[in-house]
């Protein structure tokens, strides 16, 4: 992982999705600008978008200019329960200001995964202006990452032909999991000013040790970025 983290530490998880939630306020309120936000699915994610969704962090960001994107979906319809865009909706999207036009889920609704993909990707260009990526003007301003016990991240899962995927922004990836997923690939993902790591519990340890000690067998320590890395994690995963 590079460049080397920034290891951020909660008492539990309650506490973990606060200083999350707080860190991804104050950032949104000290922007004077459009500000770009990368979505995570998962349990922990969840809890963060909650607590932005209730307010009350000490700082009361303006969601009118944040424009909201998705690092992964699943191909499943979006009301369908393991759609990420649906859990961040009902915890986050529905509860804040946000101008519809600003909110960019994954169409799943394309046809196939591959089109879903292509058409992403031409969201993510559009919002851009650009099909180039500038390491000097980064394509969000806060990229939220889960970390799969095998080391994934979005849905860039260990022996994928994604993981060797540097022409494209967003892939599809079939055979995976069950359902077919719909990804941004590494260099959309490392397009970021701030990549948040969001790491809970004992089952994540393991794992977490290797990507702290940058175990390149892994897809989360394959990342790298002219940004920063902080690494926000509770003590039952932190490494003994």
């Amino acid at each position: 992982m590079t460049p080397a983290p920034v290891l951020e530490v909660a008492e539990d998880a309650e506490s973990l999705a606060l200083q999350v939630a707080r860190f991804v306020a104050s950032r949104i309120s000290s922007a004077t600008d459009r500000f770009s936000l990368s979505l995570s699915g998962g349990s922990t994610p969840k809890r963060v978008y909650e607590l932005l969704g209730a307010g009350g962090l000490g700082v009361s960001p303006d969601w009118r200019k944040v424009h909201v994107f998705w690092g992964d979906e699943r191909f499943v319809p979006p009301d369908h329960p393991d759609s990420n865009f649906k859990m961040a909706r009902d915890a986050l999207l529905d509860h804040v200001a946000i101008p519809p036009a600003q909110v960019h889920p994954i169409l799943t609704s394309a046809g196939t995964p591959e089109k879903a993909a292509l058409l992403y990707e031409a969201v993510l260009q559009s919002f851009y202006k650009s099909r180039t990526l500038d390491p000097a003007r980064p394509l969000f301003d806060v990229t939220l990452l889960g970390l799969g016990e095998d080391g994934h991240i979005a849905s860039l899962f260990p022996g994928t032909n994604a993981l060797s995927e540097r022409r494209t922004w967003v892939t599809s990836i079939i055979g995976a999991k069950p359902e077919p997923r719909i990804s941004l690939t590494y260099p959309a993902l490392e397009s970021s000013s701030l990549i948040l790591f969001v790491v809970s519990g004992e089952k994540k340890r393991d794992i977490l040790a290797r990507v702290l000690a940058n175990d390149l067998a892994l897809p989360a320590s394959r990342l790298s970025t002219n940004g920063t890395i902080h690494v926000f994690a509770d003590r039952a995963a932190l490494p003994e």
